[in-house]
């Protein structure tokens, strides 16, 4: 393989658009590697296989990539929410069997679009709440949960044919910070990172996950540099240490733990020279900063400060990898996603409403890697009236009318806090650390998917019982 194609095999761009751009034709007929779906390249089940066809027409060993992790991060079904829980409610729940067959019925939808490479699960752990990224994606604080869940995850998706890819390594929840805006740190000794962090990404490995994607996280206790750009923590402790064989993949290259650092570029070259093999390029980039970036990966080997034959082993792998996930099998499961949802449900008091409700939607700032939600609970109760508050606007009058607060990660947002009335019926959609005194009714969802809202939307209608805790016995 000339450096040339390799360098084109470890690229993994986004484009604008539901059909293949031209700029892009050139680069599959020189062997991309892959692609990255977002949202905006989504419309429908029909036109996502339609695409992917597309692709694959110029380019038929094409990884095909989108985070599909179910609740709060969907790419198929952004616009609705996802028929799933995520990984928190799962955790909540703690049913292993339950988690591989929701992940089996993710990889279904996938492999009947064409996506081959779930950018799925998140293996970190919550180490600290106050984390912006990972909170409901993340199974849960407690490592040996995560890593049942994340094994379970992992044998789900690949039992149909879909590559799973854990993410972020060595772990985003020992920060506090969003790599999209930030170089965050990892301020823990190794022995810490050992006990609480690695444990999950050992249970992907052991379970055979195909893939794994580095953080843009630094861990001063290993490495100076961003775990993307560390030999240390990607050659000695991800493939040495612990025995990794599989495709490492960067997250975005765009981000600006990256980007705004070393820049894209020297990013790349770094992060191939330090261990990985598949680089994100990120949902936002030019074809010429693509270029720019090829470009930089083939002078670095042309002048030495790149190894050929690290490079020649990054693409194989990447070849490899498409391969082994090049006949994905559509499986469906329509039952499960509500399932686990209800079963995830956390109730405390009585929510039902036998009267006159206003329901209240807080909406902080959406992350990046969920995207504003196009969806709420006002969609699956359509007979309540509802209002959507963000940070600043005041509380309607009630004029009688039980309030329904729905709240998303109200621990960190003292805004939304301020906004409880007793007697309300609150609804946490987010991280569940925030429980007021004096709520006629608590009910936790573990996430906001369409599933998780669906749920509680029952619960508001008087379906099902309430009046004591239900996490995990609801069905």
């Amino acid at each position: 393989m000339s450096p040339e194609r390799a360098a084109a095999a470890c690229l993994f761009p986004g484009f604008e658009g539901l059909e293949p751009p031209g700029w892009l034709a050139p680069w599959l007929a020189d062997g991309l590697g892959g692609v990255v779906l977002f949202a905006r390249n989504i419309r429908d089940p029909e036109q996502v296989a339609e695409l992917t066809a597309a692709l694959r027409r110029d380019q038929p060993g094409l990884l095909v990539a989108t985070d599909e992790e179910g609740g709060d991060v969907t790419r198929l079904e952004a616009a609705s929410g996802s028929s799933y829980p995520g990984n928190l409610a799962l955790g909540a729940v703690d049913d292993v069997e339950l988690t591989e067959r929701v992940a089996a019925a993710i990889g279904g939808d996938l492999a009947a679009v064409g996506i081959n490479l779930d950018l799925a699960p998140v293996a970190d752990v919550v180490a600290n709440p106050e984390n912006p990224i990972v909170g409901v994606r993340s199974f849960g604080s407690d490592p040996a949960l995560v890593s049942r869940h994340v094994a379970a995850f992992v044998r789900g998706l690949q039992g149909v044919g879909v590559a799973a890819c854990a993410k972020h390594f060595p772990g985003h929840g020992e920060t506090v910070g969003d790599s999209h805006l930030e170089l965050p740190v990892a301020d823990v000794d190794r022995a810490t990172l050992e006990e609480r962090a690695l444990p999950p990404f050992r249970a992907a490995f052991e379970a055979g996950a195909k893939v794994v994607m580095s953080a843009h996280i630094r861990v001063p206790s290993i490495d100076e540099a961003p775990a993307t750009l560390s030999r240390e923590l990607l050659t000695g402790l991800l493939r040495d240490e612990l025995g990794f064989r599989g495709l490492v993949m960067t997250d975005a290259l765009e981000m600006k733990a990256v980007s705004a650092t070393v820049g894209m570029e020297q990013g790349a070259v770094r992060a191939l020279a330090a261990g990985a093999d598949a680089l994100c390029l990120g949902a936002d980039l030019t074809s010429g900063e693509v270029e720019s970036i090829h470009r930089a990966i083939v002078e670095a080997v042309r002048s030495g400060r790149l190894d050929e034959a690290r490079l020649e082993e990054a693409a194989d792998r990447v070849v490899e990898t498409a391969a082994w996930a090049s006949h994905p099998r559509p499986h469906a499961d329509t039952e499960v996603g509500g399932e686990a949802a209800r079963r995830a449900l956390d109730v405390e008091g009585d929510p039902s409403l036998d009267g006159p409700a206003l329901v209240v939607e807080l909406r902080p700032q959406a992350t990046i890697a969920a995207g504003e939600a196009g969806h709420g609970l006002a969609d699956v109760l359509p007979r309540a009236e509802t209002v959507t508050l963000r940070d600043g606007d005041p509380l309607p009058e009630l004029d009688g009318r039980r309030l329904v607060l729905v709240t998303r990660d109200a621990y960190r947002h003292a805004w939304q806090r301020d906004l409880f009335r007793p007697g309300a019926v609150v609804v946490e959609t987010g991280y569940p650390s925030w429980r007021p005194a004096g709520a006629a009714a608590y009910v936790a969802t573990y996430g906001a998917g369409r599933a998780n809202l669906e749920a509680a939307a029952r619960l508001l209608a008087g379906a099902g019982s309430s009046g004591r805790s239900t996490r995990g016995s609801r069905s």
